[in-house]
C-alpha cells in the first residue's frame, strides 16, 4: 500500500494517491549514524532526494567503497511511527530476501539518527526500477513467489517448531499489526488480524455495531469452518509480502548487480498461510492470467479446492477493513459485502 523505492515512483492505487507526496528535502550532508550503519567515508559520500512515499523522505544515497560505486536507499521519518515502520519493513525486507535473493532489495540498517534522535532512517539496496539492463536470472514473479511460498518458515527463539507470526510490528500502510506468535493459523487471522484491525478502525472512525458484529460472526464461526486448522490441508508458515498489490511489484536492477529481475517492495512480513499473500493481490488486480496459472501449477490450491475461491475473499477482507481503519468511506461497505457472502454460507 505504501510506496517507492529506486528508480522512479510505483504506481500508486488511485485510492490513496492524496497521501503519496515527493519528497523534497535536499541533504548534503549525511547523518553519521547511517554513515557509521554502512560503514561509508563522509569524504566520498553524498545524498539527494530522489522518488516519494506517502509516509516518508526519500533519498539515493551515492559512495564509494574500496574503488567501488556503491548506492543506496534511504527513508528517514520523524517520531515513534517512523521507527515502528522502518524496523518491520527492514526485518521483513530481510525476511524475504534470505529466501528469495534476487526477489527483493536486501535492508542494510534502520535506527535513530544521530544529529536529530526524533528522526529515524532506513537503509537498503538501491533498487532501480525501470532498468533496461540485460540479464537478470529470468526467473518470473511466479516463480520466485513459488518459492517464497513453499519455503518452511525458521523456528523462532524460544519455540522448537515454525509459528505463525513474525518477530516484530510491522505495518500494513500506517496501520500497525500484531504479530504476536500463535501456533493455531486460525487463532492468529482471527485475532491477530481481522480483530485487530477492527479495533482500530473503531478507533478510527467510531464505534460501527454492524460492522463489528459481522467481524466478530465471521472470527469466530467463518474463520475455523474455512481455515480451521484440522480442515484446510498443509498448512505451515512461510514469509509472506503481506502487502503486495500491484504498485509494490516492478522490475529493476538491484543493488547495481547482474540484470533486470522481478522485484518486490515495501513489504509488511508475516510468517503465515501462503493463501494469505493472494487476498490483496486479487483486491486491486494488476496480475494476469498467465500469472495465475503458473502460479498455481508450482502452489496448488490447498485441499479442500472448492473452497479456494472464499479463502481468498476471507483474505481479502482483511484489507478492505484496514482500508477502512485508515480511510474510512466506501471500503466499508467492501468488506459488509464479503462478510454477508462469506456469512451466509459458512457462519451457522
Amino acid at each position: 500500500m505504501r510506496i517507492t523505492t529506486g528508480l522512479k515512483c510505483a504506481s500508486i492505487n488511485p485510492h490513496i494517491s492524496h497521501l503519496f507526496r515527493k519528497a523534497t528535502t535536499m541533504a548534503s550532508r549525511v547523518d553519521s549514524a547511517i554513515l557509521e550503519a554502512l560503514g561509508l567515508d563522509p569524504k566520498v559520500t553524498k545524498i539527494a532526494s530522489h522518488g516519494g512515499s506517502g509516509f516518508a523522505s526519500t533519498f539515493k544515497l551515492s559512495s564509494t567503497v574500496n574503488g567501488k560505486e556503491m548506492n543506496y536507499f534511504v527513508k528517514t521519518g520523524t517520531g515513534a511511527d517512523s521507527e515502528l515502520m522502518f524496523k518491520g519493513e527492514h526485518a521483513s525486507l530481510n525476511a524475504i530476501h534470505n529466501v528469495v535473493p534476487n526477489l527483493c532489495p536486501k535492508s542494510h540498517a534502520n535506527g535513530a539518527c544521530q544529529e536529530n534522535p526524533n528522526r529515524f532512517f532506513l537503509a537498503t539496496d538501491f533498487l532501480e526500477l525501470g532498468s533496461s539492463r540485460p540479464g537478470g536470472s529470468g526467473d518470473s514473479l511466479a516463480k520466485k513467489l513459488a518459492k517464497l511460498h513453499t519455503t518452511p518458515a525458521p523456528i523462532p527463539e524460544g519455540f522448537d517448531r515454525p509459528m505463525f507470526g513474525f518477530p516484530v510490528t510491522t505495518c500494513c500502510g500506517s496501520s500497525p499489526q500484531d504479530n504476536g506468535w500463535k501456533s493455531s493459523w486460525a487463532d492468529f487471522y482471527a485475532n491477530n488480524r481481522l480483530r485487530t484491525i477492527l479495533k482500530q478502525g473503531v478507533r478510527s472512525n467510531g464505534a460501527d455495531p454492524e460492522l463489528a458484529s459481522a467481524v466478530e460472526r465471521t472470527a469466530s464461526t467463518v474463520v475455523p469452518r474455512l481455515i480451521g486448522d484440522e480442515h484446510v490441508k498443509g498448512v505451515y508458515p512461510v514469509v509472506v509480502h503481506g502487502d503486495l498489490w500491484s504498485g509494490n511489484h516492478g522490475r529493476g536492477r538491484i543493488a547495481g548487480e547482474g540484470g533486470v529481475e522481478e522485484v518486490v517492495f515495501d513489504p509488511s512480513a508475516v510468517y503465515g498461510h501462503s493463501e494469505y499473500e493472494l487476498g490483496i493481490m486479487r483486491m486491486f488486480g494488476g496480475f494476469g492470467g498467465g500469472f495465475w496459472k503458473e502460479y498455481e501449477s508450482l502452489v496448488p490450491k490447498a485441499e479442500p479446492k472448492e473452497e479456494w475461491e472464499d479463502r481468498v475473499a476471507l483474505y481479502e477482507l482483511y484489507h478492505h477493513l484496514n482500508h477502512w481503519a485508515l480511510f474510512g468511506g466506501g471500503y466499508r461497505s467492501g468488506a459488509m459485502s464479503i462478510m454477508k457472502k462469506l456469512n451466509a454460507k459458512y457462519g451457522r
